[in-house]
């Protein structure tokens, strides 16, 4: 990678030590950064997040939400304060979590009826018409992931599978018009494109925008900022790049101290990203330290606006 712009991270911004840390979303609300760590079953909650960074990272302490199943991503619900209710992905299908009562969620729609204990969600986004697109995948102690897995579309009281045979399914997003749709399948390490309709949210065309053929890691979670650029985690390397919307060339590169990068949020023209755990570094190395913190860099361009879920019939 040559004439890209680079950027280096060199210490955590906050130390939440997550397992695997994960779908980072800023709640405007509360000037909050919400992510999950999947395998330890939690919520977690930054607050102050758009204040100047001027304090000890190992000092910022999270708010801590603990279910009794996975949550794998979280998202707001159109017309509802973030404070009452979040949306939340879980391991059986679509929930919703009530704030107000510690770790209580109702399920909306499950992926599978009766439940596969084989499989759980993975990350989701909702879209420009406030569906949530949701994958699921292989859950952790059933043996290797396999090709089990799917993208799902949900309403509040429907489900369709409208990309099945899926490993990993991860990181979503769309294009600051609303006429493209990118999504990941992190095992093959591709980066795909499709046309997509605003006004009905069909997709189409599906192709290859970017493949990652330079290095082990694979790709995961994603946001796009105003410019139209992908800003895509890579799990392995320790980085995000920045991927032209429209080439799908790389144009930037973040580096972080640890090797799980796994997706990012923007918060202004700063970006977040969450990691996991290195456990396979060595002992006293930086990457096994920092795996499962959440790193801030600014970046100088905003992101787009996710989506708000829509609680319609």
């Amino acid at each position: 990678m040559v004439d890209i712009q680079q950027w280096t991270v060199t210490k955590p911004w906050a130390e939440p030590q997550c397992a695997l840390g994960e779908g980072p979303f800023y709640e405007a609300e509360t000037d909050s950064l919400r992510l999950v760590d999947i395998k330890k079953k939690q919520i977690v909650y930054f607050k102050d997040v758009s204040a100047p960074e001027n304090k000890v990272s190992a000092a910022r302490q999270p708010e801590i939400v603990q279910l009794d199943v996975c949550p794998t991503v979280t998202a707001d619900i159109e017309g509802v304060d973030p404070r009452q209710r979040i949306l939340v992905g879980v391991k059986y299908g679509l929930a919703t979590l009530d704030r107000k009562a510690e770790g209580k969620y109702e399920m909306l729609v499950p992926f599978h009826e009766p439940r596969n204990e084989r499989l759980r969600s993975n990350d989701g986004y909702a879209d420009p018409l406030g569906r949530f697109l949701l994958g699921c995948m292989t859950d952790f102690g059933h043996g290797p992931f396999q090709p089990e897995g799917g993208l799902f579309l949900f309403t509040n009281d429907s489900k369709q599978e409208i990309i099945p045979n899926l490993t990993i399914p991860n990181g979503t997003g769309w294009s600051p018009d609303l006429r493209t749709m990118y999504f990941t399948h992190s095992p093959t390490r591709q980066l795909f494109a499709f046309d997509y309709d605003p006004l009905t949210g069909a997709m189409s065309n599906k192709r290859v925008h970017y493949e990652h053929t330079s290095g082990p890691a694979e790709p995961d979670g994603l946001r796009v900022d105003v410019e139209g650029h992908i800003w895509q985690a890579f799990y392995g390397e320790g980085m995000v790049l920045r991927i032209d919307g429209l080439s799908g060339k790389v144009i930037g590169k973040v580096t972080v101290p640890t090797k799980n990068a796994t997706c990012v949020q923007f918060v202004g023209e700063d970006l977040f990203i969450t990691t996991a755990a290195d456990e396979d570094g060595e002992e006293e190395g930086e990457s096994r330290r920092f795996g499962g913190a959440v790193f801030r860099v600014h970046v100088g361009v905003r992101g787009i606006d996710l989506f708000k879920f829509k609680m319609k019939n």
